[in-house]
């Protein structure tokens, strides 16, 4: 029996044959494949496809004008790709201990169990969907019993449909059957939907993606936007195969005509799913930035009171409290918060990734359950507490502040907490939202129902299952892979145009993604999408450019842009940065100067126009402007950096020595030191100059090769001013 690491090995290859469509290779692979796990079915479909592939082959080679030939030859290698993973699903479910395998074989689904489950479960949640309806008024024992009959069969619907094999016309019927059901609840097909974007991540099958794309004309929104957002997912794994299916192609393409929605909602998926990837990041600021600032601000207030005496009733308050959040930075991290929430980014991992450990998120389906008071759970619990008629719990339970997972995780802990805590909590969290519950409950449940809010509360669970659940590890992360969906078939259509494209780029330059935004601009240069109005958009590019330490390609985008809009202060600015950090120092210098025509009193303009004069040997022009800087900020270090050494090399070592005094007063760089040292060793103080080049080898970490390498560089400028040559090393040796 062929060993787990071995078939997944030779799947991808056959997998990386066929994408190549070197489709002889790939069956001799299956073939040789089919040495090591002998299964007479797949012998008889890998036959007949080389048989077929051979008549092609023989017809071709004699001349034979075959109209039909590229149909046939998709058609061998879709039917090649199915076998391969026909193969692999068949020997890991015997071998394999990986969850989807082990769930297979205890659950043993056939597309006939398939079947049947999907018909009885389609009567049982239609049957549960009118009894719904009066379920209050039933005993506590029946309420009890039709709701977890109702948990059970969801359960084993979503397993079968996770864990089943390649559907037919029967299997593809029933499915159809079961979500256009207008009696079932939408919360309920939202899980049926999920499993089927699981199971379609494990192999491909084009019945099940047909009916997940077809799901999308859905007017439950929940049910719609997590078909689109599980076709987008599929799409993306399956990049390579989409081509294969010219029909699918076209039906997306006809969607995406009738329905004007589709495209709209394509793009806010993808910016979304794009917001996840940073959720990691965000996660780390909430954990060592926002939340310690926060606990920190709250904690100073408290010792913020008038009066000397533990006692003291006196209930004044400081009147420079108005500006302590201010001051304390808390106003910028409580913004911050408030702009990443409306943008839609996942600010709670971090405050519930610990609130998974509740039972309920045991079972696999769990994580995908649209939050529900009916979920048997919850309604057990909410029916032995009194907590469950505030209606601060609507509030939670029916905005998208939280997604569905993190309400679960939510109310499980406030049902968990002792009936005093419970009351003072909810009760708290009522009084602090200042809302006016019965005017503004509708209007939240409005808003959370939007087409943008539902894809992106399900990503998030859909994060937070890729991330914390259990068996994780036997899950494909979405989550880590680069998404550029503007290059999958069937979406670039909708995603490769100048809007979407541009949005993109504006994303990935506020997150600061150098390498993806530059891929876009080039990509778009390429197809003709930048055009003469865009000298911003070149902009943009530079920058991503330069901050990719990409300089002369950088500068060659902020060209374009200046050829467009010509004499631009920003542009100007950037270019003149480019050329500095290039050594073209002489065109740095002019663009600065023409920066400075605008902006005169500009510090760092300034500076830098003084760092090119000197890298020049302009040094008596680098000197006046390095005094001017001085003039203009008295303490910038900076500007007596560049007198020492422009007055150092000008021979002007009295006042190189009182501006390099000054700096080695305050917090000085081992440059300085050297520096210094260098100003003494010509000046004749070799005991000075020793002790200052310790100084800097001490103050460097005590890495001397690093002082000799920074050493090195300026012995040119010491033989012009009159140190020996075969001095350097005996001074070096004094160190």
């Amino acid at each position: 029996m062929i060993d787990e690491k071995t078939l997944n090995e030779q799947y991808k290859y056959i997998s990386s044959l066929l994408e190549e469509k070197r489709l002889k290779e790939a069956l001799a692979q299956l073939e040789a494949l089919l040495w090591q796990f002998p299964d007479w079915d797949s012998r008889t479909m890998l036959e007949r496809l080389q048989t077929s592939y051979d008549f092609m082959l023989e017809y071709m080679k004699q001349g034979v004008d075959d109209p039909s030939r590229p149909d046939l030859y998709r058609k061998l290698l879709v039917d090649a790709w199915s076998l391969a993973d026909y193969i692999r699903a068949l020997s890991l479910t015997t071998s394999s201990s990986k969850y989807y395998f082990f769930s297979r074989r205890l659950l043993g689904v056939t597309p006939v169990t398939e079947k049947e489950g999907m018909i009885g479960a389609r009567e049982r949640l239609m049957e549960f969907a009118e009894e719904a309806k009066t379920l209050d008024e039933l005993p506590e024992e029946e309420r009890y019993r039709l709701l977890d009959r109702h948990d059970f069969t969801l359960k084993l619907l979503f397993l079968r449909t996770w864990t089943g094999s390649q559907w037919g016309e029967d299997e593809e019927a029933a499915a159809r059957a079961l979500l256009t059901s207008e009696t079932i609840r939408g919360e309920d097909l939202c899980i049926y939907v999920s499993a089927l974007m699981l199971s379609l991540m494990e192999f491909f099958d084009l019945r099940r993606f047909a009916v997940l794309l077809d799901t999308y004309r859905d007017s439950r929104v929940g049910v719609s936007q997590r078909a689109l957002v599980g076709v987008i997912i599929i799409a993306h794994i399956y990049r390579k195969r989409m081509p294969l299916y010219p029909d699918l192609l076209s039906k997306i393409s006809l969607m995406d005509d009738e329905l004007p929605a589709l495209r709209r909602d394509v793009g806010c998926v993808y910016r979304q799913l794009l917001l996840s990837q940073e959720t990691e990041k965000i996660e780390k600021r909430m954990r060592e930035e926002i939340i310690p600032e926060m606990m920190k601000t709250v904690s100073s207030m408290k010792n913020m009171r008038f009066g000397s005496e533990e006692g003291d009733e006196e209930d004044d308050f400081n009147p420079d409290w108005s500006n302590a959040f201010e001051q304390a930075g808390l106003e910028d991290k409580m913004r911050e918060l408030t702009d990443l929430q409306m943008e839609g980014a996942d600010v709670f991992m971090s405050t519930f990734a610990a609130l998974k450990n509740f039972p309920f998120f045991d079972d696999m389906n769990n994580w995908f359950y649209p939050f529900t008071r009916l979920q048997s759970d919850i309604y057990k619990k909410l029916s032995d507490s009194e907590i469950g008629k505030i209606p601060m719990l609507n509030v939670i339970s029916d905005s998208s502040l939280f997604n569905n997972s993190d309400k679960y995780s939510f109310f499980f802990s406030v049902l968990g907490m002792p009936k005093a805590q419970q009351m003072l909590l909810l009760n708290q969290i009522s009084e602090e939202s200042g809302m006016d519950l019965m005017e503004d409950l509708e209007q939240i449940k409005k808003y959370a129902r939007q087409a943008n809010n539902v894809s992106n509360q399900y990503l998030h669970d859909l994060y937070r299952f890729f991330k914390l659940f259990a068996k994780k590890a036997d899950f494909r992360d979405i989550f880590e892979e680069k998404f550029d969906l503007y290059h999958v078939p069937g979406l670039s259509g909708m995603l490769f145009n100048r809007e979407t494209l541009y949005s993109i780029c504006d994303f990935y330059l506020k997150k600061e993604h150098w390498i993806e935004a530059v891929e876009i601009y080039e990509e778009m240069e390429r197809v003709g999408i930048l055009g003469a109005e865009d000298a911003e958009a070149f902009q943009k590019w530079g920058y991503a450019l330069q901050r990719g330490k990409r300089y002369q390609e950088a500068i060659h985008a902020y060209q374009r842009s200046d050829t467009l809009c010509p004499d631009n202060v920003w542009n100007n600015r950037r270019l003149a940065t480019c050329y500095r950090l290039t050594k073209q120092y002489t065109t740095a210098l002019s663009y600065y100067n023409k920066v400075s025509e605008v902006v005169p009193n500009d510090a760092g303009i300034v500076f830098h126009i003084a760092t090119c004069q000197a890298e020049l040997g302009n040094y008596a022009e680098a000197l006046n402007t390095f005094f001017k800087l001085d003039f203009m900020r008295p303490d910038n270090v900076k500007a007596w950096r560049g007198i020492g050494w422009c007055s150092f090399v000008s021979q002007k070592y009295e006042q190189a020595t009182r501006y390099y005094e000054k700096i080695l007063e305050l917090k000085p760089l081992p440059i300085d030191y050297m520096n210094a040292g260098h100003v003494a060793w010509v000046m004749g103080d070799i005991v000075r100059a020793a002790e200052l080049y310790g100084k800097a080898v001490a103050t460097g970490g005590g890495k001397r090769a690093t002082f000799v390498e920074m050493f090195d560089k300026d012995v040119p400028s010491l033989l012009k001013l009159g140190i020996r040559e075969e001095d350097i090393p005996l001074m070096l040796d004094l160190i």
